[in-house]
């Protein structure tokens, strides 16, 4: 009898492994079905009645749709203890997708047994928990703002913002005045019928908006498009970027455009996608990582057209705005006063180093990027040969005499330059000795007995060249290092480095004399030199510069007495007689009642002596009273018109304006 009760005992535990190997096999299979994403084979598990509530079809798209919809990968399930008295197999659940990470405790693998095999029990809770038929997994968009881009005033320059778009409803359009209408439409927002009649005939819907342009909010062309739907003519509100609507900030601010196929590749951070806008120029492009916003994205369900419940959220990630430290009204004021002509303008605070303007002209605007580009603008570029394409501030130029500041100062810190000792130059031409062969130093002013204070109010280039070689090549380049030339200047924005020589080194007499008077082969930008001249201003210190201000942003000095006590007083003295002075070369900058030091500059620029060359026509001055402002400006090519007083004339009108 022990021996039957044993061997019964034996057969129910084999019934009993038995069907729970079953359990684990029927579990197992559909794990790995569901991990693969072999939903075709998945779907063979399912029981004849589920079989019969959703096709194949549906089964495999449904899977297919909200797998990849929520980019489902690492999926991982963990089997439970069975219950056999419901014949369910309850499992844990985890799965990586666009809003992070969802796992799931609480899913049940309900199974019946058909033909001596365990079948799945399928409904829409196998996909999630909550689930219910007719349910939708949705997947939004949580958009990120880009930051914004503001002046030390606190205005912003760069913002996203409402952008109108202006579009055809084809079907009531067309009714009546088709042509007409077009027409009108190219005349008010200024581009080619022909624009308008493309994005037409692409439509092939009647029914469907059809974006034509985008025009900021405060466009006075609205005033003549809106309110007119019964003739097919509609405006859309939408989010975009908004800069200030000046040309001035252009090549400051640069834009943003759709991300290029080849920049998502790069995007080693994973946060961009195929409608990402990112910086293409300027300030947007430098300090993209800054700015831009990384959208967020929330996985939910939805019943009946209304949100039931969240199944996964990764928020999004606003931009940070940056504050520069560029005056706004000063930077339009520059690039007004400098009307389009091809030139470099730079302006600090002396007493902190702020950048207060930085202007490259001429310039664009950058609302053409997000916006669009009128037929206007278009042929105004044309007329310009496109040279808003260059970034003027960040380049270099020959300085020309305005190089002679730092001459003057080296000579008299080594003290190889007495500024009561008189020369006395006959001429306009001069060589120190006949080895120069048929080169020489020339001059425009005529003065026989010059000392320091004459030579730099007349820009005596004979003079400068005389005492370039004298302190020699070594006290030359130190001294032009002491003022920032051929140092990298950190800015917060990549400006091209000055040098001294294109080599950096002076190995030659000839090189050497001219370097002295601002010729040879320096190169600097006008941040350099207004940098320079803030020295005056500034106890003999010139003060790191900056552009971006931040909590932690403090005055600190970059070069310290590169004016030492003793001779800043004879140097303020001489290069306010360049303006004071009714004979001096900046007289024209003169202000009543404000006390400017500076310097003209003109660069010719040649591949050797005798021939006819460009010429660039420099102005640097800052005032010496309230220390508010040192400011550089260059002008291309000032031998077709303008000339160096030209640009004298020019930073006297913006210096008047903006002191006064």
């Amino acid at each position: 009898m022990n021996r039957f009760f044993s061997i019964l005992l034996l057969c129910l535990l084999l019934l009993v492994g038995c069907s729970s190997n079953k359990q684990e096999l029927l579990f197992n299979s559909f794990s790995e079905k569901l991990v693969n994403e072999d939903y075709e084979n998945l779907y063979l598990l399912l029981s004849s009645e589920s079989q019969q509530s959703v096709s194949q079809e549906d089964f495999i798209t449904k899977y297919k749709n909200i797998y990849s919809g929520i980019e489902a990968t690492n999926i991982q399930l963990e089997m439970g203890e069975v219950d056999k008295e419901n014949n369910l197999i309850p499992f844990n659940l985890s799965m990586d997708t666009k809003a992070g990470e969802m796992s799931f405790s609480s899913f049940e693998l309900p199974f019946v047994k058909e033909e001596g095999e365990l079948r799945i029990v399928w409904s829409e809770k196998l996909i999630f928990p909550m689930m219910e038929n007719g349910d939708k997994v949705r997947v939004r968009t949580l958009s990120a703002n880009r930051g914004s881009i503001f002046d030390r005033n606190g205005e912003a320059i760069a913002k996203d913002g409402t952008l109108i778009t202006i579009g055809i409803h084809p079907s009531v359009f067309d009714q009546e005045n088709r042509d007409s209408k077009i027409k009108e439409l190219a005349t008010i927002l200024d581009i080619n019928e022909e624009t308008i009649i493309k994005k037409l005939n692409a439509n092939k819907n009647p029914d469907h908006f059809v974006s034509i342009v985008d025009l900021l909010e405060e466009s006075p062309k609205l005033a003549s498009l809106q309110n007119r739907q019964n003739e097919g003519i509609l405006t859309q509100a939408k989010q975009g970027r908004v800069y200030k609507n000046d040309e001035s900030f252009g090549r400051l601010l640069g834009y943003i455009r759709p991300i290029t196929e080849e920049e998502l590749k790069n995007d080693e951070e994973g946060v961009y996608t195929t409608t990402s806008l990112i910086g293409k120029a300027g300030l947007e492009q430098v300090y993209e990582s800054t700015l831009r916003g990384i959208n967020g994205v929330e996985i939910y369900i939805e019943r009946d057209g209304h949100k039931v419940e969240t199944l996964a959220i990764k928020e999004a990630q606003h931009g940070s705005s940056i504050t520069l430290s560029i005056d706004a009204r000063l930077q339009k004021l520059t690039y007004d006063k400098m009307n389009g002509e091809k030139g470099s303008a730079t302006a600090v605070n002396p007493t902190t180093g702020e950048i207060l303007a930085l202007v490259s002209s001429p310039s664009y605007n950058s609302n053409w990027f997000t916006t669009y580009m009128t037929k206007s603008d278009q042929q105004h570029r044309e007329n310009i040969k496109y040279e808003d394409e260059k970034n003027r501030f960040a380049s270099l130029y020959s300085p020309g005499s305005t190089f002679k500041l730092i001459t003057a100062a080296t000579g008299l810190e080594t003290q190889t330059i007495n500024p009561t000792e008189i020369k006395t130059i006959n001429g306009s031409q001069w060589q120190p000795d006949s080895s120069w062969g048929n080169y020489n130093i020339r001059r425009i002013n005529s003065q026989m007995n010059i000392d320091l204070r004459k030579a730099i109010k007349y820009s005596d280039n004979i003079y400068f060249a005389m005492s370039a070689l004298k302190m020699g090549s070594d006290s030359l380049i130190q001294g032009a290092n002491n003022f920032t030339i051929g140092e990298k200047l950190n800015v917060g924005y990549p400006i091209n480095q000055s040098q001294i020589s294109n080599s950096g080194t002076i190995n030659s007499d000839i090189l050497l004399a001219d370097t002295g008077y601002g010729q040879g082969e320096i190169m600097v930008t006008t941040l350099n030199m207004a940098l320079a001249y803030s020295a005056l201003s500034n106890k003999g210190n010139i003060m790191n510069p900056t552009l971006v201000l931040n909590d932690n942003s403090s005055a600190s000095v970059l070069k310290e007495s590169v004016i030492s006590a003793e001779n800043l007083p004879i140097l303020q003295d001489a290069f306010s007689a360049v303006i004071e002075e009714s004979d001096g070369t900046g007289r024209l900058a003169k202000i009543d009642g404000v006390k400017l030091a500076g310097k003209t500059g003109t660069a010719e620029i040649k591949s050797s002596q005798g021939e006819t060359g460009h010429e660039n026509g420099w102005f640097v001055a800052t005032d010496l009273d309230s220390s508010k402002v040192s400011i550089a400006v260059v002008v291309e090519d000032v031998q077709e018109g303008l000339g160096t007083l030209g640009v004298v004339s020019i930073v006297h009108d913006i210096l008047t304006d903006y002191l006064k």
